[in-house]
């Protein structure tokens, strides 16, 4: 087994343990392009575990982005993700920005623990996640990318938004707050009943409002997913259902986002991805 195929089994562990709805939703691509979606995801969580998971998050990063401007310019970096990525950048016209965005989101989480604004949860969920579909679409559509643009940052950004709204717990836990302050003030839902994780009415009516946003930009996704390669269309269509699923299961079980993590079970999946 050669060195590159080594790398790219790195990378498809790396989401196979990490995201089983992406892993299941890519599964069905051609090699190359499902090798490539491995290696961009593994780049997305290793800067999300940076932020995330990591004792010296500031220290880590600095030394990721030394190691990602090493890539940039053709230097050898002796990892399997770098080595995967040098591949996936030789064999698809890959757009340097969004990777350069989403290391720029991810370190917003360094600085920034409170959203005033709706457009400033925009802006975060763009750059964390927008940015990832930006990367992608040369793998999955190769000459499309200008067509697919915008679709693509809506996606996104829909995910990004049920990502939010998925793990208000969790985050919480860690400090932050990705809901605009606006949201809390619009529905007269108070700061001190957020905190007793209080599930009453008006925070049902702020979650759904958002969760309406998210509804929205999955439907303007939808709008160009038929310009997909037929190859890459199920795949994309399925990533889109199999997330836009996760707020029906939130609203099923009775909107609990502070004490439990919401998720789409194995047999909705497969339910979902047959009938596309």
């Amino acid at each position: 087994m050669d060195k590159l195929q080594v790398a790219y089994e790195f990378c498809e562990n790396v989401i196979k343990e990490n995201s089983k709805t992406f892993y299941r939703a890519f599964s069905f691509l051609p090699s190359s392009q499902k090798r490539a979606v491995w290696a961009i995801y593994a780049f997305c969580r290793r800067v999300d575990d940076i932020i995330d998971e990591s004792a010296h998050p500031k220290r880590e990063i600095l030394q990721f982005e030394q190691e990602y401007a090493l890539f940039k310019k053709g230097r050898f970096v002796d990892d399997p993700m770098w080595m995967a990525l040098t591949d996936v950048f030789q064999c698809f016209d890959m757009d340097e920005q969004a990777f350069d965005d989403m290391i720029k989101g991810q370190k917003m989480d360094l600085c920034k623990n409170r959203y005033d604004t709706v457009e400033e949860m925009v802006d975060y969920s763009y750059h964390v996640a927008s940015t990832v579909g930006l990367m992608l679409l040369p793998v999955l559509a190769p000459g499309k990318e200008t067509e697919l643009r915008e679709g693509a940052i809506q996606l996104g950004l829909a995910m990004q938004i049920t990502n939010i709204l998925r793990d208000i717990g969790e985050d919480l836990m860690k400090g932050r707050i990705y809901l605009p302050k606006e949201k809390f003030i619009q529905h007269h839902y108070s700061m001190k009943e957020f905190l007793h994780y209080e599930v009453n009415e008006r925070f049902i009516s702020m979650w759904e409002e958002l969760a309406k946003m998210a509804e929205d930009s999955y439907e303007q996704a939808m709008e160009t997913v038929e310009l997909y390669p037929e190859y890459s269309r199920i795949p994309v269509k399925g990533a889109a259902f199999l997330y836009r699923a996760i707020l029906d299961e939130i609203r099923n079980k009775g909107y609990n986002v502070f004490k439990q993590r919401n998720f789409v079970t194995d047999h909705i999946k497969e339910r979902i991805m047959a009938s596309l």
